[in-house]
């Protein structure tokens, strides 16, 4: 038997991009299970700030740009203050594509690599390294796609950073040697904003070959985050795909 550890379920858990869709639902689910949170988004919703409000001692919210390092700093700093330590984080903020790669301009690849790549790298970085210097455990959760292990035209470069945060999620794993537990959820394509880069005809057919016969829900989702942040589990290093088998 392991000497290392169990890890404990998160309590106090940030969550990047929490503001609406699958953050706003993964925000929404670990309240109710009890979890103190805290979010940030580049603007916060009615809903998330309405969140806020009913459970002033539980929720704390900013706006914050994932990309910006120092307010990422001070945001953490205000987390700690209000909700205490984070023991629990959700990489989940990320903007999408709608071009094909010929005509994607160099601007814009950049900008998807440092908000969906370089951000939620560097964030993981400062918060592991706090957990780590108040000698406290805890857990990651990266946000990917299926877009990382399957291939679709218009999403080249978001799914080049997607593929990039699987790779550092089984990294992480080992480098960390169990003091944390780091996996990823790969949704499939939401009928969201995300997915309108698809166009209708792309997603009918990705409806067609999907067992289930739909796209992916939010709902579908937040449960195997929850059971990454709050189960005592031995999954570590793992990217868990939840897309209806539509990637099979």
């Amino acid at each position: 038997m392991s000497d290392t550890p169990v890890v404990a379920p998160s309590t106090v858990v940030l969550v990047s991009g929490g503001s609406r869709g699958l953050g706003l639902a993964i925000v929404t689910d670990l309240l109710a299970a009890g979890v103190k949170v805290a979010a940030f988004a580049r603007t916060v919703t009615p809903e998330l700030e309405k969140l806020a409000v009913e459970h002033p001692d539980r929720v704390h919210v900013g706006a914050v740009d994932v990309t910006d390092l120092p307010a990422v700093q001070t945001f953490v700093r205000e987390v700690e203050r209000r909700l205490g330590p984070v023991d629990g984080l959700v990489n989940n903020a990320a903007v999408g594509q709608d071009s094909m790669h010929t005509h994607t301009s160099t601007t814009d690849v950049a900008r998807i690599v440092e908000t969906n790549l370089t951000a939620p790298l560097q964030l993981t970085r400062l918060v592991v390294r706090r957990m780590l210097a108040q000698g406290r455990r805890g857990r990651i959760v990266n946000v990917t796609s299926i877009c990382a292990q399957r291939g679709f035209p218009g999403l080249v470069a978001y799914s080049a950073t997607k593929g990039g945060m699987d790779a550092a999620t089984r990294s992480l794993a080992r480098e960390l040697g169990g003091r944390m537990l780091v996996n990823a959820v790969a949704p499939g394509f939401f009928a969201s904003e995300m997915s309108a880069v698809l166009g209708s005809t792309q997603l009918d057919q990705i409806v067609r070959r999907t067992p289930t016969g739909h796209l992916t829900e939010p709902e579908e989702v937040v449960p195997v985050v929850r059971m990454l942040l709050r189960e005592q589990t031995n999954i570590n290093g793992q990217v868990i795909v939840v897309d209806g088998a539509a990637s099979v």
